[in-house]
C-alpha cells in the first residue's frame, strides 16, 4: 500500500501540541494539525504487510486502514473518505480521542514506529467536512417501525444513525439539556471541542433522527409509554454508577467529588448551561486526583486550567514500565507501558501503589488525606495479586479538593430498568445475548451492556445492536 519503500524512507511524524504556556489559558484543542502534504508522506509508510492487523486485531470497527492510506498517497481524498465512512460513523471523534490500538498492532510496530493511523483518520474526515462531502443520507424507504434509544452517547448515536439508514423512525432520549452523553459532558473541550459534536448532530437531525432532551426516561416518561409508542427500545445509558471509596471521612468531609461531576459541571459552564459559581472550582487549591486513567488525566488538565495551586495524581496500581523505544514491546497486543498525556505535561506530580486510608478535615471541610504505599502480592494460585500495605509507609498530604476517578462499576439500576424487568449479569450490567435483553423487544449496547470501555468499542456495539434490532423488526 502507498509507496512500496515508504516505510524505509520516511520517519513517523506527529502533530505537535500547542505550547503549554498558551494552551493552559484556554479550553481549546491542545493539538495542532499536519499539512495535507505531510499527511500524504505519512500514508506512504503503510507497507504491503500482507496481514494488516491494524484493521482486524487492532480496531473493533474493522476500519479499512490500508485502503485509506493508499488512496491518500495517490491524492484520492474523496475515495479515502468513502472508505472511512463505510465502517465508522464518527471518525472526527475517534480521530481525536481513541487510544489508537490499531497503531499498536501495526506491522511496523514489530521493530519500528507505527503508521500514524489516528492522525490520518482525522485528516481525512476534516478534509471531507471542509469540502462538503459529509452530507445527510436519509433512507430511501420508510419501514414504518419506531425505535426508542435511551442515551445519546457514542453507542446510542451510532445505533440511531444505522437504524435510520435502515428506514426506521428513531427517537433518542437524553436526560441532559443537549445530546452527546459522555462525549459532551465527560470529555473536556481541550480534547474534544463541542462544535465537532454539534456539527455531526446537525447531520443526524437532517437525516430524520429525533432528539428529546432534558427527559429522564422512567420518571418523566414511563416504561409503559415506551412499550406503547415504540416497536423496540435500545438501552444505551452507559455505565453510570461510579466506583466510590469506602474509607473514613468519605461522607463527612466537603471537598470530595466524583470526576464526572467535576468535569461535567465545567463543560456545562463552558456551554453556558450553568454559571461559574455552580462549578466545582480548583482555583487556588491543592488538588488530589485518585485514579490514574484517562479521566484522571482530564481532571488534571481541567484543574490546571482553573488555576489549581498544586495537582497530584495517585494510582493504586503499580507504575507501568517506562518505555522509550519507538516499537511496541508486546506487538501486536496493547503495550502496558507508562504514558504521559498533554495534561501531565501541564503540571502534575504522580505516584503509584498509593492507597488512601482516610480523609481528614476540620469543621467538615477536607484538609488532608492519610495514605500508604502498597505492594501487589499473589496469595494463591486461584486468585490474582492483591494490594498489601507496606509497613511504616504511611504519609499525609494536604488537600483542598479530591477528585475520585476510580472508574464505573455498572449501569445505573434505575426505575426504568426495574419497570422493564431487565435482568443483570454478575457484574451488574444489563444482561443480553446478541444485544437482546431478557425482554424480546428491548435491546442494549455500549457500556450499559459491557461495562466501562472505549468510545470506539461503544460505536461498534451501537452498530452491531442496530443490526440486531433491525433483524427483530423484520420478523
Amino acid at each position: 500500500m502507498g509507496k512500496t519503500t515508504g516505510f524505509l524512507e520516511y520517519n513517523r511524524e506527529l502533530a505537535a501540541y500547542r505550547p503549554v504556556s498558551d494552551r493552559i489559558k484556554d479550553y481549546n484543542d491542545v493539538v495542532t494539525h499536519l499539512s495535507n502534504k505531510n499527511i500524504m508522506i505519512q500514508t506512504a509508510r503503510c507497507m504491503d504487510c500482507g496481514i494488516p492487523y491494524c484493521h482486524s486485531l487492532g480496531c473493533s470497527l474493522h476500519n479499512l486502514i490500508p485502503e485509506w492510506n493508499d488512496a491518500i498517497y495517490n491524492n484520492q481524498w474523496q475515495e479515502a473518505y468513502t472508505r472511512l465512512e463505510i465502517t465508522n460513523n464518527f471518525p472526527e471523534i475517534t480521530g481525536r480521542i481513541c487510544p489508537a490500538q490499531c497503531e499498536a498492532s501495526c506491522t511496523l510496530s514489530i521493530n519500528d514506529s507505527p503508521v500514524t493511523i489516528r492522525q490520518i483518520e482525522l485528516a481525512i474526515i476534516e478534509h471531507a467536512f471542509n469540502n462538503g462531502w459529509v452530507i445527510p443520507n436519509p433512507p430511501e424507504f420508510e419501514s414504518g417501525k419506531r425505535v426508542a434509544i435511551i442515551g445519546s452517547g457514542p453507542a446510542g448515536l451510532a445505533a440511531a444513525q444505522q437504524l435510520r439508514h435502515m428506514g426506521h423512525m428513531v427517537t433518542v432520549f437524553e436526560k441532559s439539556q443537549k445530546p452527546g452523553g459522555l462525549l459532551r459532558y465527560g470529555i473536556p473541550n481541550f480534547k474534544l471541542e463541542k462544535y465537532i459534536l454539534d456539527r455531526r448532530l446537525k447531520i443526524l437531525v437532517e437525516e430524520g433522527i429525533e432528539f428529546v432532551t432534558d427527559v429522564i426516561v422512567g420518571e418523566d416518561i414511563s416504561a409503559r409509554y415506551l412499550k406503547k409508542k415504540f416497536d423496540s427500545v435500545l438501552l444505551c445509558q452507559g455505565a453510570g454508577e461510579p466506583r466510590d471509596l469506602d474509607v473514613p471521612g468519605r461522607n463527612e468531609q466537603r471537598g470530595i467529588h466524583f470526576a464526572m461531576e467535576f468535569l461535567g459541571k465545567m463543560n456545562k459552564h463552558l456551554m453556558g448551561e450553568i454559571s461559574e459559581e455552580k462549578t466545582i472550582s480548583a482555583k487556588g487549591k491543592t488538588v488530589v486526583v485518585l485514579g490514574g486513567g484517562d479521566t484522571g488525566s482530564d481532571c488534571v488538565g481541567t484543574a490546571n486550567r482553573q488555576g489549581a495551586k498544586k495537582v497530584y495524581q495517585f494510582e493504586i496500581m503499580p507504575k507501568p514500565e517506562e518505555w522509550t523505544a519507538h516499537w511496541n514491546p508486546q506487538w501486536p497486543d496493547w503495550p502496558r507501558i507508562l504514558r504521559t498525556s498533554s495534561s501531565h505535561e501541564e503540571g502534575c506530580e504522580q505516584d503509584w501503589c498509593v492507597s488512601t486510608k482516610e480523609f481528614i478535615g476540620k469543621n467538615n471541610t477536607l484538609r488532608s488525606l492519610k495514605c500508604c504505599h502498597v505492594k501487589w502480592e499473589k496469595q494463591d494460585r486461584s486468585t490474582g495479586p492483591i494490594p498489601v500495605e507496606i509497613k511504616n509507609s504511611d504519609f499525609t498530604i494536604n488537600a483542598d479538593l479530591v477528585l475520585l476517578s476510580l472508574g464505573f462499576v455498572h449501569v445505573e439500576h434505575s426505575r426504568l430498568l426495574n419497570e422493564f424487568g431487565i435482568e443483570y449479569d454478575g457484574r451488574g450490567n444489563i444482561k443480553a445475548r446478541n444485544y437482546q435483553t431478557s425482554m424480546p423487544n428491548i435491546f442494549t449496547a455500549g457500556d450499559a451492556n459491557t461495562g466501562p470501555s472505549l468510545v470506539v468499542h461503544a460505536i461498534n456495539h451501537g452498530r452491531c445492536a442496530a443490526e440486531a434490532v433491525n433483524a427483530y423488526l423484520k420478523k
